[in-house]
């Protein structure tokens, strides 16, 4: 073999290299951009740090966040929704802002937001709705319509959907929101003497939480429980 077939080779070996250390470069770059592209305008990752959700979330679930809604797509009766604190909902904890490799990862939407300003709830009621607690079945009415929540959870011994009355009419722009772990959340009915009255504006919401992908062995999809709103937008266009 010839000086320059072998220079020609080993040249060639090191262009092989360099090149897929240049390729992996550019394909770790990309994937960032786009997960960062994704984590700003269309999907976001939080984690469940309290009960209020139980049972469809747990404390430490992971979900992601379909970033359209409300902007692009409809907030929706039973949507479970994330939407910063509007004041005053969250009780006041130590909190540990992420460092390093964890901040870097949350910035760029590889790992669950786990900052403390930020509240998970289901939507009961939309702007223009009529919301009350309780029928004599101890019943949430959405315009006069009963719920049948399946998805709620009640302490033994209770018999209601909620443990004080309300009677509220929501704004528009507006949703009123609890959570499923109904004695143990502080949703819009604890809420109703802050500023907002209970009420979340929708400019405030983050978005609709739809999948749960963490732990695996939990994932779900998460949607509207079927059923349980039906006939509600008709009883309010009466």
């Amino acid at each position: 073999m010839s000086n320059a077939e072998s220079t020609a080779e080993g040249g060639g070996r090191r262009g092989g290299f360099l090149g897929f250390i240049r390729d992996l470069l550019v394909i770790l770059i990309v994937a960032f951009l786009v997960s960062f592209l994704l984590k700003t305008f269309l999907v976001r990752s939080f984690y469940i740090p309290s009960q209020s959700m139980e049972q469809t979330l747990q404390v430490n679930d992971r979900i992601l966040v379909n970033q359209l809604v409300p902007n692009v797509m409809d907030v929706q009766r039973g949507d479970i929704v994330v939407f910063k604190d509007p004041g005053g909902w969250l009780y006041p904890r130590s909190e540990n802002p992420p460092t390093g490799v964890e901040k870097v990862l949350q910035t760029l939407g590889l790992a669950a937001d786990t900052s403390n300003e930020y509240v998970v709830k289901r939507v009961i009621g939309v702007g223009g709705d009529r919301v009350q607690c309780c029928d004599a079945q101890g019943r949430v009415m959405v315009n006069g319509v009963p719920l049948d929540e399946t998805y709620i959870v009640i302490p033994p011994g209770e018999t209601r959907a909620s443990k004080i009355d309300f009677d509220v009419t929501v704004p528009e722009n507006s949703v009123w929101v609890m959570g499923d772990n109904r004695y143990q959340s502080k949703d819009s009915r604890y809420n109703q003497d802050q500023p907002g009255k209970g009420f979340v504006p929708e400019s405030e919401i983050v978005g609709r939480a739809f999948v749960l992908n963490w732990p695996l062995d939990r994932f779900t999809w998460l949607g509207v429980p079927e059923g349980t709103f039906t006939g509600v937008d008709r009883a309010k266009g009466d």
